[in-house]
């Protein structure tokens, strides 16, 4: 079982960055295999063929599981993370179980991630069994959501594994 972090948050070791860590470690009871803080690829998430870009696109691609994760900007995931994402080739997600995650200041951008995260790692190919998890930023940590949403998410780990299609 490959897992990998995928954090799109514009501040480098970020909160984001740091609850999509801990749910994977959550989620599978040991660290990701993948970790991408977004933020660190720079300006090659501009153009196209950036060697670290493409190291880290096939990275993900050769996992398992996704942990994507972004914090709410304008009641959505932001621009960097979806400037990752546009590195993907059409289905470049096939086989990977995913995992959206967003963390926001408030409940009022809760429906998010399942609205917004969610459509675009499935228009990647993608699978995603579980609902989405939004977190709050003042208590990610502690959050009384985050257990019960990993013991419900954890039957889809051998569920999808091993789902690749070559």
């Amino acid at each position: 079982m490959k897992v990998a972090v995928v954090a799109g948050n514009p501040k480098p070791n970020s909160r984001t960055l740091a609850a999509a860590t801990l749910v994977a470690e959550r989620l599978t009871g040991r660290p990701a295999d993948v970790v991408v803080d977004v933020v660190t690829l720079g300006p090659g998430l501009i153009g196209w063929g950036d060697p670290a870009v493409a190291q880290a696109v096939a990275a993900v691609q050769q996992s398992d599981y996704l942990i994507c994760a972004s914090p709410t900007y304008k009641a959505t995931y932001t621009g960097l993370l979806k400037l990752f994402l546009d590195q993907f080739p059409s289905n470049g997600l096939d086989g990977v179980t995913a995992f959206a995650i967003m963390l926001g200041a408030g409940p009022q951008h809760a429906l998010a991630p399942e609205l917004l995260l969610k459509p675009v790692l499935v228009e990647l190919g993608a699978s995603l069994p579980s609902r989405a998890l939004y977190l709050l930023d003042s208590e990610w940590e502690t959050s009384a959501a985050l257990q019960p949403w990993v013991d419900g998410a954890q039957r889809f780990l051998t569920e999808g594994a091993g789902a690749r299609v070559s």
